[in-house]
């Protein structure tokens, strides 16, 4: 790999990473707040109102910093990645900008709408700008997904004679059967990472004896949309996520378990390392003839394995997706734990004495951001050495006028910036956190 495409695609791995720590809360706390503001219609307690009102505060600074995150990442198809955006742009160009001028347009007009025009709206009204807001989130996400999903399994083209990809039937990028299963599951995954926040945050206000009503309903609040979502992450999304990569991708399916050789009863391997010398996983623990069954749904079925494709079209990083999707679901599993335990004393009606669940409740807020790196890393990783899957290489989609020394003074240059940015946006959501709720209720 030359230093012109490493940099390039550090640069753009590094913007991603940095970016979607911001809209996998914005997106899940989207429907959090409507929830609040519908139990609020519903039942005309100020608590939902306040609360409401308390997380559309941290979603206002998590919006501006995905905007301003986002924002290059646009202009780096157009300079890193000038020779992607001139083959492919007459399809990908359709849902960006689709993204762009619908979703996040709504979604940002009606957040003004809603932090500062509840008087005047009054409660319905105002209710509907949460839910416009909600709207214009999960449509963002859905348009930005049916681009990765296209380029993950792209359907509905053709390939002109001078290599450009046009549209040749639309409904086809929306009808592609990678999206739904992809969008579904990511979107609860961001539910899980906006549980753990609002579940972290409950916990810190109970521990340090604070805001103790809002508190306990936002511990309430996160064991139940905990409990829904790291479920369903696994099931049915992940599972149906997991047949269209079997199906389309067999190659990616065998590197993300370690499968080097074709097996009949193929194992699902908890814990092993992939040595690329040997071809084999050193040190693993198994569980026997799991992994054709979850892909086959029979016990005994054949999974291919890397040797059974060319090595030219094996993944670029093999270890790196290994353990990116093994993080992924070992972190997964732990919060299916967790959040089934918390559902368990909420029953018991204990949830609030339990001091050390509270604890980890608190400092497993960071391991959700990790768990969806993770899962963005396999999938990308995944595709490679592919931009669109099988059809368009990585290297081929470069741009030909933009050096490594360019592109490493950039990256550096988004290295320190966004570092500050980060530093700020930690000091803004501390603030708000530690001040709590503007209460219009009486708390103890």
């Amino acid at each position: 790999m030359d230093d012109a495409l490493l940099y390039s695609r550090l640069q753009f791995a590094f913007t991603i990473t940095y970016h979607y720590l911001f809209p996998q809360l914005t997106m899940g706390l989207a429907l959090i707040i409507v929830i609040y503001k519908g139990l609020y219609l519903k039942t005309n307690q100020l608590i939902f109102n306040d609360s409401a009102k308390f997380w559309a505060k941290i979603f206002a600074v998590n919006f501006a910093m995905g905007v301003v995150t986002g924002i290059p990442m646009e202009f780096q198809f157009g300079t890193n990645w000038a020779q992607f955006s001139e083959r492919t742009g007459n399809i990908i160009g359709q849902t960006l900008a689709m993204e762009g001028m619908f979703s996040f347009f709504l979604e940002s007009s009606f957040l003004g709408l809603f932090l500062f025009g509840e008087k005047l709206l009054g409660k319905k009204l105002h209710f509907m700008t949460a839910f416009l807001i909600f709207i214009g989130a999960w449509a963002s996400g859905y348009l930005i997904i049916a681009t990765h999903s296209w380029m993950q399994n792209p359907v509905g083209h053709e390939i002109l004679a001078n290599g450009k990809f046009v549209l040749k039937n639309f409904s086809d990028l929306f009808s592609n059967p990678w999206l739904l299963p992809s969008f579904f599951h990511n979107q609860m995954a961001s539910l899980v990472t906006t549980s753990f926040v609002i579940g972290g945050t409950g916990a810190f206000y109970l521990l340090v004896k604070k805001h103790h009503q809002y508190g306990l309903l936002f511990l309430k609040t996160a064991i139940i949309t905990g409990a829904i979502s790291t479920l369903s992450v696994a099931f049915p999304t992940g599972d149906l996520l997991a047949q269209q990569v079997a199906k389309k991708q067999p190659i990616t399916l065998a590197a993300m378990e370690g499968l080097f050789d074709a097996e009949e009863g193929a194992p699902i391997v908890l814990i092993g390392q992939p040595n690329m010398v040997t071809q084999r996983l050193d040190n693993k623990i198994e569980v026997p003839n799991l992994l054709s069954f979850l892909t086959y749904q029979r016990w005994n079925a054949e999974i291919k394995g890397l040797n059974d494709f060319p090595k030219s079209e094996w993944p670029t990083n093999i270890p790196g997706l290994y353990y990116s999707y093994h993080i992924m679901v070992g972190l997964g599993t732990i919060f299916i734990g967790i959040m089934l335990l918390g559902v368990w004393y909420l029953w018991r009606k204990k949830l609030e004495l339990q001091r050390w669940f509270l604890w980890v409740l608190l400092f497993a807020i960071p391991f959700p951001y990790i768990a969806n790196t993770a899962g963005w890393y396999t999938s990308e990783l995944g595709r490679q050495p592919y931009l669109v899957y099988g059809l368009f290489k990585t290297a081929d989609g470069v741009s030909e006028n933009v050096s490594a020394g360019n592109s490493l003074f950039t990256l550096l240059g988004f290295v320190g910036l966004y570092l500050v940015l980060g530093f700020i946006m930690l000091i803004l959501v501390g603030k708000i956190v530690y001040k709590g709720p503007e209460t219009t209720i009486k708390t103890t």
